[in-house]
C-alpha cells in the first residue's frame, strides 16, 4: 500500500481493498525527492506530513496489534523507489489511491510501466473525492463547466454507497511485520534536510487524530457556518482544508457529518452551505481532469477561457515592484496587507481574504493571476492544485463559472463589511491598532488628529496606497476590453 495524499488508517479505499485481497500487506510512504528538492528548507507542509506520518505509523501498529508492524518510510525519488521497493519486498501488487494532478499522473504512469515489466500488478482506487473524473456529466455526456448545475447533478447522484466508509479493522491481520531493515522510526526533519517551522507554535493539529478533533469541534459550529464563514476575525471555518489536502480526514466522513446536520432545521442552512464548499472541491478536481489545458503536464497554468490569455498584464520592473508590495503586505490597504501577513506568518489565509487579495493583485495592480497562483502554491499549507488554480481563475474572471470581469472587489468596502471593528487587521498589523474603527480601513483618509493620536505618520509608519482603487478599476476595465472585442 503506497500512501500519498491519504494519510489515515481508517476509511481509506485503497487500504480497505488491499487488506481484503492480500495475505500480507506492507504499508509505505515515500518522501519524494523530486517534490522535496526544490522546496525551501523550512516548509510547513513537509513538517505537517512528517508529524502526520508519526500518527499514521502509530495507527497502523495499533490496527495490526503486532510488534514490528507499521509504516515503511523512505526518502527517494518515488517513481524509481516504489518499483525497487516492491521488488525488494517480493510483493505481487501495489495499491494506491488516485491522484489526478498532471505531474502525479505522469509519475504513476511511469511507476505502472516499471511494475508491469516486473510482473507486479497496480491497483488504484477513488478516495480523495466523492465523484471524480467523468462520474458527473451533463445530459449530453459532457463535463460541467458551471458550478450550480454541477452541484445539482452531484446532489441528485449522491447515494448512501458514495459516502459509506471503507472499514480497515476487519482484515487488519493482513498488515505485515516490517523486515528488520525497515524497522526505523519516521525520519526527522533534519534527516530529510529540512528545518523546523513554527507549526507547533501555531498549534496546527496534525494527523488523523488532529483532523478528527477539528471535525468534532466544527460539528458544534457547522449550523452557523453560513453566518460566520466570511468574517476572518471570527472562528467560522472548519480549518480542515489541510487535512483534506493530505487525506488525514476522509471526504466521506465530512459529507456524512454535513448530511447529519441537514436533518436539523436549526443547523440545515449552515450544513448546506458547508456541503456546497465540499462540492466546489469536487468540481475543481473534475475541471482539472476534464479540461487539462488549465494546468499542463509541465505545471504551467492557462486560462479556462483561452481568450483571457490575450490580456496584457503589467510587465518589467514596475510589475515586479508592485508584486513585491503585495507579497510583503505593503500595499497600503490594511485588509490586503493583514491577509498577506497571515499567509506569510502562518501558511493559512481565510477564504474570504483569498478572494480579496486575488482580486486586488489582478484587478487593482494589473498583475498576471499566475504570479499570485504560484505565490499561494509556495506559501499555503493547504495548497491544492485544482482549488488554487480554480480560485485564482475565478478571481481573474478567466476560469469556469468565474465572477464577471467587471466585478472588482473594493478593498475598503470589503474591509468595512467583513472586519468592521478592525479586529483582524489589528491582529496582523499591530502598528495600526490605535486607530479608531472607522479609520482603520483606509488610514490615508483618516483625520490628522486620529493619525496623530495613534502615533502614525503615513508613508513612515504605514505605507500610502500603491494605487488608487477607483483609477485602477478604470484601467482594469480597459485592460479587459480585449476580451469583449474577441467575443464580438
Amino acid at each position: 500500500m503506497w500512501f500519498r495524499r491519504d494519510l489515515r488508517a481508517h476509511d481509506n479505499a485503497a487500504l480497505h481493498h488491499a487488506l481484503q485481497q492480500c495475505r500480507a500487506l506492507h504499508c509505505v510512504f515515500v518522501f519524494d525527492a523530486a517534490i522535496l528538492s526544490p522546496l525551501p528548507r523550512q516548509d510547513r507542509r513537509v513538517e505537517f506530513i512528517r508529524e502526520s506520518l508519526v500518527d499514521l505509523d502509530a495507527q497502523l501498529q495499533a490496527l495490526s496489534g503486532q510488534a514490528g508492524s507499521g509504516l515503511i518510510v523512505v526518502h527517494a525519488v518515488a517513481c524509481d523507489e516504489i518499483p525497487r521497493l516492491a521488488q525488494q519486498l517480493g510483493v505481487q501488487a501495489v495499491f494506491a489511491n488516485h491522484d489526478d494532478e498532471p505531474q502525479a499522473l505522469a509519475r504513476d504512469a511511469q511507476v505502472l510501466g516499471q511494475l508491469a515489466r516486473l510482473g507486479i500488478a497496480w491497483h488504484s482506487h477513488k478516495d480523495h473525492v466523492i465523484f471524480e473524473r467523468r462520474e458527473v456529466l451533463t445530459q449530453m455526456g459532457k463535463a460541467y463547466g458551471v458550478f450550480t448545475p454541477y452541484k445539482n447533478a452531484w446532489l441528485k447522484k449522491l447515494g448512501e454507497d458514495d459516502v459509506a466508509p471503507y472499514p480497515t479493522q476487519p482484515h487488519a491481520q493482513a498488515l505485515a511485520v516490517r523486515p528488520e531493515a525497515f524497522r526505523r522510526p519516521v525520519p526527522s526533519l533534519v534527516e530529510l534536510g529540512f528545518e523546523p517551522t513554527n507549526l507547533a507554535a501555531l498549534k496546527v493539529a496534525t494527523g488523523s487524530r488532529g483532523g478528527q478533533a477539528l471535525l468534532d469541534d466544527f460539528a458544534q459550529r457547522m449550523g452557523r457556518y453560513h453566518e460566520t464563514r466570511n468574517f476572518p476575525a471570527v472562528k467560522g471555518p472548519s480549518y480542515l482544508s489541510v487535512h483534506l489536502r493530505f487525506g488525514t480526514v476522509s471526504i466521506r466522513a465530512l459529507v456524512r457529518a454535513a448530511q447529519a446536520m441537514l436533518a436539523d432545521s436549526d443547523a440545515a442552512a449552515g450544513a448546506s452551505t458547508w456541503l456546497a464548499e465540499l462540492i466546489w472541491r469536487d468540481f475543481y478536481m473534475q475541471i482539472l481532469a476534464n479540461f487539462p489545458h488549465v494546468v499542463d503536464a509541465q505545471g504551467n497554468s492557462h486560462s479556462f477561457k483561452p481568450e483571457y490569455d490575450r490580456i496584457h498584464w503589467e510587465q518589467g520592473a514596475h510589475a515586479k515592484a508592485l508584486f513585491a508590495t503585495w507579497c510583503e503586505g505593503r500595499t497600503g490597504y490594511p485588509l490586503v496587507d493583514a491577509a498577506m501577513a497571515q499567509i506569510n506568518q502562518t501558511g493559512y489565509m481565510h477564504n474570504r481574504l483569498r478572494m480579496v487579495v486575488a482580486s486586488f493583485l489582478v484587478k487593482d495592480l494589473g498583475i498576471d493571476w499566475r504570479w499570485g497562483e504560484r505565490y499561494f502554491a509556495e506559501k499555503l499549507i493547504d495548497f491544492d492544485l485544482s482549488a488554487n488554480n480554480g480560485g485564482w481563475q475565478w478571481a481573474s474572471s478567466s476560469g469556469c463559472d468565474a465572477q464577471p470581469y467587471f466585478r472588482i472587489f473594493n478593498p475598503i468596502s470589503q474591509s468595512e463589511k467583513f472586519d468592521a471593528t478592525g479586529k483582524f487587521i489589528r491582529r496582523y498589523l499591530p502598528g495600526l491598532a490605535a486607530l479608531p474603527d472607522h479609520a482603520i480601513h483606509a488610514p490615508w483618509l483618516a483625520r490628522p488628529i486620529d493619525l496623530a493620536a495613534a502615533g502614525i505618520k503615513m508613508g513612515t509608519h504605514y505605507p500610502s496606497p500603491v494605487v488608487a482603487h477607483d483609477e485602477a478599476r478604470q484601467q482594469t476595465l480597459h485592460r479587459y476590453a480585449v476580451v469583449k472585442q474577441i467575443k464580438k
